[in-house]
């Protein structure tokens, strides 16, 4: 996988150019099972199976592919227990933690504009 190199500073990383390493991890976490790993994983820590039960729909394939980009993106720690069979635990990190409090509010804000886009959508698909 190439990894776009970032040399200036956070100011310098603009999401609107095509090459930006800041578009490529906001494209990464604004993903909805992303999101919702996040949020599973902000009440602590879970074990895979744990995480799929929680997150209605979730393929055991797309939870595997989410958990990867999230652990390679620094935003969630995997710990291998050495047992048999092994178990893996999944954790936020700190900028997990802090990317979480972001993801509440949009959770938030989702239940408190929930009925004004659900009216909305009705009037447009009439």
């Amino acid at each position: 996988m190439v990894t776009k190199q970032f040399s200036g500073s956070p100011e310098d990383a603009d999401l609107r150019r095509a090459d930006s390493l800041a578009r490529e991890i906001f494209a990464d976490v604004a993903n909805k099972w992303a999101l919702l790993i996040i949020e599973s994983l902000g009440e602590g820590t879970l074990r895979f199976s744990e995480l799929r039960n929680e997150i209605e729909g979730i393929s055991h394939k797309m939870l595997t592919q989410n958990l990867r980009m999230l652990e390679r993106n620094g935003l969630i720690e995997r710990n291998v227990h050495p047992t048999v069979p092994p178990r893996v635990e999944y954790t936020l990190t700190e900028p997990g933690q802090a990317l979480r409090v972001t993801i509440d509010g949009m959770c938030d804000w989702t239940h408190r504009y929930l009925g004004h886009i659900e009216a909305s959508r009705h009037r447009f698909d009439v």
